[in-house]
């Protein structure tokens, strides 16, 4: 499993439109990974908690997997459409 598919995991069992998710990678120019996670509108409230506590796990735990699997450093993005 790589960490796209993590994250995918991760925010699929938040969510009730799992068929909406999307998870993109992109490397920045310092050896940093970007994920861009894509929620629908209906589900953001869902992904980021009472008081973003739920969007600070989700990124706690990608950046905790990145690490065990000795990836270099990962910037999360969570955006709705």
């Amino acid at each position: 499993m790589n960490v796209v598919e993590f994250a995918e995991y991760l925010v699929k069992s938040i969510v009730v439109e799992k068929e909406l998710i999307k998870v993109s990678e992109f490397q920045a120019d310092d050896d940093i990974t970007i994920l861009e996670i894509l929620v629908p509108e209906s589900d953001m409230g869902r992904v980021i908690g009472k008081n973003g506590k739920t969007s600070v796990s989700i990124r706690t735990l990608i950046q905790a997997f990145a690490a065990v699997n000795k990836m270099p450093k990962v910037k999360i993005n969570i955006d709705s459409f």
